[in-house]
């Protein structure tokens, strides 16, 4: 569904200028999803962060959360511990033809400004391998909370020959985002269900 820009300013101005705990900032602003993601995500939640889910496009600014954006990391991690709606996640089919569930980087990045406001991320090495066919991205993701801070790191390995879309390091670095911020939870019931 897409958004026309009268629309995005009215959801801008509404997140700019809401009365939660905290003032939220437009350079770090909660991202603007689909209607229909806001939807199915907030139905997902029993959660009081989220506002009740929007019956129009006129009602979108109420389903965007509502939470401050600073919250204990035991709120953060049992937030992003939740399942992620089935619409949210693709499936590729691996050469062997093993399929494999993923949650696309920008949807992970999206859903990251959604529960832990206050994160940030960070690549920490890229190396080639010795046979020089493929690259390794190791990549860092900070989560700040009212009583702490932790990070997770994680790699991500692609092969200098495919070319099918993206760059390799592109390619290497949005697997191992999405593997750290596994290593908080989110999506990690993917990773078992391949396994079973």
């Amino acid at each position: 569904m897409a958004f026309s820009s009268l629309k995005l300013k009215s959801l801008a101005r509404a997140l700019s200028s809401s009365t939660s705990a905290s003032p939220v900032s437009l350079s770090k602003s909660k991202s603007v999803l689909p209607l229909v993601f806001w939807r199915s995500y907030s139905k997902s939640s029993s959660s009081t962060t989220y506002a009740a889910a929007a019956n129009s496009d006129e009602d979108v600014a109420d389903a965007v959360p509502t939470s401050g954006i600073s919250r204990p990391l035991s709120e953060v991690l049992k937030e992003l511990n939740k399942k992620v709606p089935d619409s949210l996640v693709k499936t590729r089919v691996e050469q062997d033809g093993f399929p494999i569930k993923y949650i696309p980087w920008h949807v992970v990045n999206r859903i990251m400004n959604l529960h832990a406001t206050e994160w940030s991320g960070e690549v920490r090495n890229i190396s080639y391998g010795a046979d020089g066919k493929t690259v390794s991205v190791v990549y860092r993701v900070t989560i700040y909370g009212t009583d702490a801070e932790i990070y997770r790191e994680s790699t991500g390995t692609a092969s200098l020959d495919d070319t099918n879309y993206g760059d390799p390091v592109q390619k290497a670095e949005a697997m191992a985002f999405r593997r750290a911020c596994a290593r908080f939870g989110l999506g990690l019931y993917l990773y078992h269900e391949d396994a079973s």
